[in-house]
């Protein structure tokens, strides 16, 4: 494969040495080391001289549950300096939207910089101050375009590239797997910190890889870059395949089985429907006042492959309908391996509109910043069935794809 100059500056970290054994994985699992256990395992020996931050939150754990923060910390061969928080901060306390200011951390001093919602000068001003050489990312991602993380990774590249910075992503598995790009792929002039690039709903990625792919195709010069690879993942392989430790990347992210519907049932977040939030299934459980066993019926009838939708009644304690009993559908995934999550959150919005006649978009047209054009939502109020929504993004997807192709690790 003939690899762009661009893809050569996209660096990855070929760790030889390795750690002390573990404990054996369950059956049926594979042994999987994450970036960080290989650093580690390696002594720290791409980070020797240097000084160096982290961009984490609580998901940057070891094996044994360990943050790697508290575990750098006591390790005298690396020089840890500082850590920078992303959305929901660095320890987790924060909601959705939300971040922990600047701190300096109780249990190991370091001082904890505010990454969320910086971006460009205003967050290589961050490192700067931070006195950092390296930054490291260490975070469990998703899968999905539009869960934010992904995007602090590429803001913090950027800002590190203005800042002289060499960045490190230590490489996590992707739970949902890593077998195929799904869904449609972002416009440039619909650009948020949902989405900042050209890339699909569900991209089929590593951070690391994801890490590859800006800096080939994105960024307007590359930063000097390396990727600690996984070793041990398969991309067929889900979460529970890894033998790893399930954290909840953010509060609304509670289990492996929230990732995997997540790339498309967060789409309701841009209608007047509850996407369970304030529930203990979010992204499972959907609903709405005047809903009821209609929609779950209208949703059976499609054959959706690998899913089988419930009749479902709640009542969230925060966010849409706090407080209020309302009806929908619980999302039962029996069949994973052939399981599409965008398919299913669009046959999901149009069985919803088509049942319940107080179906509404957000005013702000969110759903346009979620999947990234205003084609989904203007076929869907034109009456267009599943099939027809899914072909129209077939062609920008295609393309996408050809290119993830270059920057794959796995």
């Amino acid at each position: 494969m003939k690899l762009s100059r661009r893809t050569l500056l996209a660096g990855t970290a070929a760790l030889t040495a390795t750690a002390a054994p573990a404990a054996a994985a369950p059956r049926g699992t594979r042994r999987v080391r994450t970036g960080f256990e290989r650093l580690a395992g390696d002594g720290y020996r791409i980070l020797r001289g240097e000084r160096v931050g982290i961009v984490t939150n609580p998901t940057g754990i070891t094996r044994d549950a360990r943050h790697v923060v508290d575990v750098m910390h006591a390790d005298d061969r690396v020089d840890l300096g500082a850590v920078f928080g992303p959305e929901h901060g660095f320890r987790g306390t924060a909601q959705a939207g939300g971040s922990e200011g600047r701190y300096d951390d109780p249990a190991t001093g370091l001082p904890v910089y505010d990454t969320y919602l910086k971006s460009g000068q205003a967050l290589a001003d961050v490192f700067t101050a931070s006195g950092v050489d390296t930054v490291l990312f260490d975070i469990q991602d998703v899968g999905a375009r539009f869960y934010t993380y992904i995007w602090t990774l590429y803001d913090c590249m950027a800002a590190a590239r203005l800042a002289g910075k060499r960045v490190v992503v230590l490489d996590r598995p992707n739970p949902v797997t890593g077998r195929a790009a799904l869904g449609p792929v972002l416009r440039k002039e619909f650009a948020t910190f949902v989405g900042r690039e050209p890339i699909a709903q569900a991209h089929g990625m590593t951070v690391g890889e994801l890490a590859r792919l800006f800096n080939g195709e994105f960024l307007a010069a590359p930063v000097p870059l390396d990727v600690v690879r996984v070793t041990g993942w398969k991309r067929s392989a889900f979460h529970d395949g890894t033998g790893l430790p399930w954290v909840p990347p953010s509060p609304n992210m509670p289990t492996p089985e929230t990732a995997l519907v997540y790339a498309g049932t967060c789409l309701f977040e841009g209608t007047n429907l509850s996407e369970g939030r304030g529930t203990t299934r979010p992204f499972e459980l959907l609903g709405a006042e005047g809903l009821d066993g209609r929609w779950a019926a209208a949703a059976n009838e499609l054959g959706l492959p690998g899913v089988h939708f419930r009749e479902a009644y709640f009542a969230p304690t925060f966010s849409k309908f706090q407080g209020k009993t309302i009806g929908g559908v619980q999302v039962h995934v029996h069949d994973r391996a052939v399981y599409d999550p965008v398919r299913t959150g669009i046959a999901l919005l149009v069985t919803a509109r088509r049942v319940w006649p107080g179906f509404a978009w957000r005013p702000d047209h969110w759903i346009d910043k979620l999947t990234g054009s205003t084609r989904v939502r203007t076929l869907i109020d034109a009456g267009a069935d599943v099939d027809d929504v899914v072909a129209d993004w077939q062609p920008e997807l295609a393309a996408f794809r050809e290119v993830r192709e270059e920057y794959l690790l796995y």
